[in-house]
């Protein structure tokens, strides 16, 4: 069963709320929203708002994330703030009209980010799912593992300073 998903982006005052749509469509093509406001001339008087809406499924984003070969990555920030059934994670929107996911950790990023909110039943499981690729058959992974980035972003070593690999060092 497909997950719900919700997607909105924060559209600046000084911003083209039609681009911001448009970066939005990249990834989620049935997505919409009532709420974008229209282009006027300088100055503008348009007011900071949400816009928000939802989309039926992730495949867009999945399908780049797999050409992009960041699916470790992918899982690792969409479990980041997974609690229960539900996770939200940030991208780039300044990426996105380019084709490229680049996840976006910081508050504040060049270009503005959307937000990506997912409730489903068994979720880390089904993100697990659909981020699997064959190098897990050698190294598993699954959301919370050792393996994990860090919060900031940092990735967790999986070689010692010698060069050594600290994955299963009791096989050694």
């Amino acid at each position: 069963m497909e997950p719900q998903i919700s997607i909105s982006s924060l559209v600046q005052s000084y911003e083209n709320a039609e681009k911001v749509v448009e970066s939005i469509n990249v990834f989620f093509p049935d997505w919409n929203t009532p709420q974008v406001p229209k282009n006027g001339t300088f100055p503008s008087k348009n007011k900071t708002i949400i816009i928000s809406g939802e989309s039926k499924s992730l495949e867009h984003l999945l399908k780049q994330i797999r050409i992009q070969r960041i699916l470790d990555t992918a899982l690792d920030i969409m479990c980041m703030n997974l609690e229960s059934d539900s996770t939200v994670f940030d991208i780039s929107r300044q990426a996105a009209m380019s084709g490229k996911v680049s996840f976006a950790l910081d508050k504040n990023i060049l270009g503005g980010k959307i937000t990506v909110s997912i409730t489903g039943e068994d979720l880390g499981l089904w993100l697990e799912q659909k981020t699997w690729h064959e190098g897990r058959n050698e190294i598993p992974r699954f959301h919370g593992d050792e393996y994990s980035m860090r919060y900031d972003g940092e990735p967790t070593e999986w070689f010692d300073k010698r060069g050594r690999p600290t994955l299963n060092p009791e096989e050694d």
